[in-house]
């Protein structure tokens, strides 16, 4: 039998994605994936080349620090500095991890008691909310609607909520919606945090997938957010390292602190060697992540014109590689995503898969060729939508 926290959980979305896209595979159906944010170029050859050369090295084979190699935390404090403007302690407030997957799980465990209420966006990245209920903590749902933005209303929490709430997450630029946020937002979480005594994770994983000229900023440049929070950063999506699985934690000593005693009570560090390819990544020239996301621009302004062409209603995004969709009427998002993939081949992510406010749209991430997006706007043309 499964303990309850199991059979508390949804199906994971992208698990049973894989599975549908298997089952029309084996059909013989030639699938264009457009589902899981999973970048289909290879790891800049710098990268691969210090990685080949760090796992040689017979020093990367032992058991690897907990917090992570103090050069990589050096590389990572420098990173911030230089891509954010702003100063962080590579020793205190800098934590290497195995992924930011690994630190959103894992920071409920450090900070939340049963009962304790966690403020999580809706829809999202699903491991806010699982998180939060593998640590016995409540979620309470902030929508995030398109007349606000997708930015959470602040002032739409209850009082008597605010008295249990402990801990909230947030990630600009956002998965699922692509949306952005500046720093008077940030400024207003701060305020909140402070008031409510609220502890905020920012998931800061596509801060440098950023298109016609906009940079997004960070939170913890924000006035007051080094006391309330922390900020996670991927070398995932930057760097297309996302089997790689590395990540960095930077912010607040104590909260850095707690996260790190929940990694070395029972989890490992990262492999050494990854962390040296790390430091390859953060301190060589950045031009790999600028050549990238022209690539992913491109591909966004095709698949925006094809997907406007059939009359779909979509707005350009200026962040992430994902593109936020409104399904046509007459569909829900689990509807129109099973007719993609039924009668063009086409996985999209049903936006219900993200929480109940994610329902009304699709996902597309912006990870296959232009001929192949090209290829998908073909197939969804023939549906007469």
């Amino acid at each position: 039998m499964y303990a309850d926290r199991i059979n508390a959980l949804p199906p994971y979305l992208f698990a049973a994605i894989d599975e549908s896209k298997a089952r029309m595979v084996a059909k013989g159906v030639d699938v264009i994936d457009l589902g899981i944010g999973d970048p289909d170029r290879p790891t800049p050859t710098h990268i691969v080349e210090a990685m080949c050369e760090a796992v040689r090295d017979p020093a990367t084979h032992r058991y690897p620090s907990y917090a992570g190699m103090l050069e990589f935390r050096k590389a990572a404090a420098s990173w911030c500095k230089e891509t954010k403007n702003i100063n962080i302690d590579p020793v205190s407030q800098t934590l290497a991890l195995i992924g930011s997957k690994e630190g959103i799980a894992h920071v409920p465990l450090a900070f939340i008691n049963p009962g304790d209420v966690v403020l999580c966006p809706d829809p999202a990245y699903p491991v806010y909310k699982i998180g939060t209920q593998f640590a016995g903590g409540e979620p309470f749902i902030m929508p995030l609607l398109e007349e606000n933005s997708f930015l959470p209303d602040l002032d739409a929490i209850p009082t008597d909520m605010l008295a249990r709430t402990k801990m909230m997450f947030i990630n600009y630029p956002n998965n699922p919606t692509s949306a952005t946020a500046d720093r008077s937002f940030y400024k207003e979480v701060v305020e909140f945090a402070k008031e409510n005594n609220i502890i905020v994770v920012h998931d800061n994983a596509y801060s440098e997938m950023v298109y016609d000229g906009y940079k997004a900023p960070s939170f913890l440049s924000v006035d007051g957010a080094m006391d309330v929070g922390i900020e996670l950063y991927s070398l995932s999506k930057t760097y297309n390292m996302t089997g790689w699985r590395i990540a960095f934690a930077v912010g607040n000593e104590h909260l850095i602190k707690g996260l790190g005693k929940v990694k070395s009570n029972i989890d490992s560090g990262v492999f050494d060697a990854v962390q040296r390819a790390g430091i390859a990544a953060l301190t060589s020239s950045q031009q790999c992540v600028n050549d990238m996301n022209r690539i992913y621009e491109q591909r966004r302004d095709v698949l925006l014109k094809g997907l406007k062409g059939i009359g779909l209603d979509v707005k350009p995004p200026k962040a992430t590689f994902y593109m936020w969709v409104r399904v046509p009427d007459g569909y829900d998002s689990m509807g129109f995503s099973k007719l993609l993939l039924e009668k063009a081949g086409i996985v999209a992510t049903p936006g219900v898969g993200f929480g109940q406010y994610g329902e009304g749209y699709i996902r597309f991430a912006l990870t296959q060729s232009t001929d192949r997006i090209k290829e998908a706007v073909y197939r969804m043309e023939k549906l007469r939508l």
